[in-house]
């Protein structure tokens, strides 16, 4: 299942405090998703406090539309002094079920997959890297970020032994989808695909495909209207 906009699954987060369950729309889930990529970044730079104002400043999000998320799930905020920005953190990813620690494997040790591996930018969303694949016989053994990089060979035993939820392809768009089939029959049901390639997956996996060009396109809008 690839991730559309125009006609978007709903996500389940965790039980509220009242014991009710609800449902989020994918454009919801989105923008707290980005308000998360925020708040992480100010709590590493020790910021305490956060106003909606400085979240739509960061996310160009409207500010009236924070308010309205996070209105939904509680009051978080005060009046004058804006959100607490660990209390925020820890309340969003019970919301969007991303509290805890799960598992990556990557596929990739090329530039960036190297570039991922040494960054904190999945470490710090509770994203643990356990395993990086690669083909090439010259990279195979390299040790890149915190593990040494396996062939693809053993993919199916290190998704079994490491319980890995999510595969990120930083491959060629040629050997995207061929990655793709081996992750569907190991049981991984969340691709991350850096790659170009439309993947062609059974409806049970979800597909995220991250384009630095798209996103570019997206900022370029927003600029120009």
């Amino acid at each position: 299942m690839t991730l559309d906009p125009l006609n978007p699954p709903m996500v389940r987060p965790a039980p509220s405090a009242g014991g009710a369950s609800e449902r989020l729309s994918l454009g919801v889930a989105a923008r707290l998703s980005r308000y998360l990529q925020v708040l992480t970044q100010a709590k590493k730079m020790g910021k305490e406090t956060i106003s909606s104002q400085e979240l739509s400043d960061y996310t160009h999000v409207n500010s009236t539309q924070i308010r309205r998320d996070l209105s939904g799930f509680g009051k978080f905020g005060k009046r004058g002094v804006g959100y607490n920005v660990e209390s925020l953190v820890s309340q969003i990813r019970k919301i969007l079920r991303t509290a805890g620690q799960h598992n990556i494997a990557l596929f990739g040790a090329g530039h960036l997959g190297r570039a991922i591996a040494g960054s904190d930018i999945f470490a710090d969303h509770g994203f643990r890297v356990v395993a990086i694949f690669d083909v090439d016989p010259d990279k195979v053994g390299l040790v890149v970020g915190a593990q040494r990089v396996r062939h693809l060979d053993d993919l199916h035993a290190v998704v079994e032994e490491e319980d890995v939820v999510v595969g990120v392809l930083a491959v060629p768009t040629a050997d995207a989808q061929g990655l793709a089939d081996d992750l569907v029959a190991a049981g991984v049901k969340i691709i991350f695909n850096y790659s170009e390639a439309l993947l062609d997956v059974p409806p049970e996996v979800a597909v995220h495909t991250s384009s630095p060009a798209v996103d570019l396109l997206y900022a370029l809008y927003f600029h120009l209207t």
